[in-house]
């Protein structure tokens, strides 16, 4: 799609790439399309607009997706212009109970990439996400990708944050017009939101979180550790985004809560350990990367192409 096609020639491109046996007929997509509309309408200020893709604003996203994988459509509220192709963005992530320390470090780290007039994207979760958004926004922008409308902040407890991002010029993404219709819906929808973080970046930094095996390695049973960190640097590196991680052999060697960094880093493909050095490195490789990337075409490219 190159943009403002004609309904016919949007319908006969679907028919002509679908694996459903029933194709869809031009009532089929009015239909749908109005349902979209309508539910817009409802959404009042809690949504700037929708984007789809052959938009000519739609977000460029990075790295090497298949088309399974590729978002169609976003719905925004804020400056959408953060996430596109052309904005410098680095994704800080991590778990949801950091302790003191972790909290400390990642504040520098965040701090030292807003500097630098770089754009930071997370979740919106407890915990690492909410670190690295406050920290944005302490002379910076902020980008929060949710698993949930933009209507119905999550979570809800969040919901002042979001609304600061906004205001301060950042930006909240979400691919959902509706509530989630169940449990399995909810956690596939995180996962969606755990591949847009990596996606929508140019490099992606984990502050600290478990790893699969945690609870059985260090007998943490009866509590439930998260994956969203774990789900998101998958994805990175599946995209061939650069992944980097916060570690210190000396301060985080016996600490659960570094496991997936020290797995990351004893998996030995092309995973940063942040220093001072190693983050400027970081930083001044995001121009570099994308000049490459250009010349390669490795971001996105048309739907049907």
């Amino acid at each position: 799609m190159k943009g403002n096609e004609s309904v016919d020639k949007i319908v006969s491109l679907i028919n002509s790439n679908t694996k459903q046996d029933e194709l869809i007929t031009f009532d089929d997509f009015e239909f749908n399309r109005n349902q979209i509309i309508n539910q817009i309408e409802t959404f009042e200020e809690s949504c700037d607009g929708l984007v789809a893709i052959g938009d000519t604003n739609f977000p460029k996203y990075r790295g090497n997706v298949k088309e399974s994988e590729r978002p169609i459509f976003l719905f925004y509220k804020g400056d959408l212009s953060l996430i596109d192709f052309e904005n410098n963005n680095v994704t800080v992530i991590g778990l949801l109970n950091p302790d003191e320390t972790i909290e400390s470090r990642e504040q520098k780290i965040v701090s030292e990439i807003v500097k630098k007039g770089i754009t930071i994207v997370s979740g919106l979760a407890f915990g690492c996400d909410s670190i690295a958004h406050k920290q944005a926004l302490i002379g910076g922008k902020t980008v929060a990708i949710l698993p949930s409308p933009l209507y119905k902040i999550m979570p809800a407890k969040n919901k002042s944050l979001a609304f600061e991002i906004v205001e301060q010029g950042g930006l909240l993404v979400s691919e959902y017009f509706d509530e989630h219709k169940s449990a399995m819906d909810l956690s596939s929808r995180y996962k969606d939101r755990d591949r847009l973080q990596a996606l929508y970046c140019d490099t992606i930094i984990l502050a600290a979180s478990y790893a699969q095996d945690t609870a059985e390695r260090w007998k943490l049973f009866g509590q439930k550790l998260d994956s969203g960190a774990r789900l998101a640097m998958g994805f990175a590196k599946d995209y061939n985004i650069p992944r980097a991680v916060m570690y210190d052999q000396n301060l985080d060697s016996n600490n659960p809560m570094f496991d997936l960094n020290r797995e990351l880093i004893n998996d030995g493909k092309s995973v940063t350990v942040l220093t001072q050095k190693s983050l400027e490195e970081l930083i001044n490789n995001i121009e570099i990367d994308k000049e490459k990337a250009i010349k390669q075409n490795n971001f996105q490219t048309d739907l049907f192409g």
